[in-house]
């Protein structure tokens, strides 16, 4: 699909930190901007590969110019993915070429409803792992990652598994064995955000998610995401959207037919 359909069609959606139940593999073909993989941000671009492993927390903000192509691939896929995100600058031609090749025919045969649809789209999803290895082991080896950057991953994957428990900043610091002011600080310098802005807006994209996805009453929504009331999770809300929970329903309702569908968040402890 293109990076526009996967992204969605709210900002939100892709600028908010989160999760998806699927590995992706990114390729951005016009314009540029930021993304944020693991809790580390970073530049992005033409010729840029992205490769996020199924529950790792990323952003992305490519701007209105911004377009790409995005492959998705189930876990449960026979294809092998790295098991930490990657970021790979491609300047070889021959290798863009390649990688254009392969996306542009996955995209033709999924428009199609040829025989042996699935077949084929897995025999092409394997050149794709194909090709991504023999990129990652042409690249550069990569310096070992500071220790600033190695502590936002960890605290990054801790909310990913907890952002859902209610529990405060300061809890993952301790559990991180560092103290909230060096977590903040080196968020800041790393994420480009305080360590809890980073919690916060990861709670608010799920929180937005379960109100434009789903018709699940806000009692039901406040104890999913940990809150300790329906009152205070919408005064959450407000607070950060500037909108309150039944106005953020509303227009979603209003602007797309009513699907009550998962949203594409993963919510520890619930089915």
């Amino acid at each position: 699909m293109t990076l526009a359909q996967w992204a969605g069609p709210a900002r939100w959606q892709s600028e908010l930190p989160h999760s998806r139940e699927t590995h992706a593999f990114v390729w951005v073909t016009r314009g540029q901007g930021r993304c944020l993989l693991e809790g580390l941000r970073r530049g992005v671009g033409v010729h840029n590969a992205l490769v996020i492993p199924a529950g790792t927390l990323f952003a992305t903000d490519l701007g209105k110019q911004g377009f790409g192509l995005v492959c998705t691939i189930p876990p449960v896929a026979s294809v092998p993915m790295p098991d930490t995100a990657q970021q790979l600058r491609v300047r070889d031609s021959q290798a863009q070429a390649e990688l254009a090749t392969i996306l542009e025919t996955m995209q033709r045969e999924d428009n199609t409803a040829r025989h042996f649809h699935d077949e084929a789209m897995s025999a092409y999803a394997v050149l794709l792992g194909v090709w991504l290895r023999r990129t990652m082991i042409d690249a550069p080896s990569p310096p070992r990652p500071p220790a600033s950057e190695r502590l936002v991953r960890a605290y990054a994957a801790l909310i990913e598994r907890d952002f859902a428990s209610g529990r405060p900043m300061a809890d993952y610091a301790a559990a991180l064995g560092v103290t909230p002011t060096h977590l903040t600080r080196t968020c800041r310098t790393v994420a480009g955000m305080s360590a809890a802005q980073l919690l916060t807006q990861r709670i608010v994209h799920a929180a937005r998610g379960f109100l434009v996805q789903s018709d699940h009453p806000f009692k039901l929504i406040a104890a999913m995401l940990g809150f300790r009331s329906a009152a205070y999770f919408s005064r959450f809300v407000l607070h950060h959207t500037g909108f309150t929970p039944t106005q953020l329903r509303r227009d979603a309702e209003a602007s797309a037919p009513k699907t009550a569908v998962a949203p594409a968040t993963r919510m520890p402890g619930v089915g």
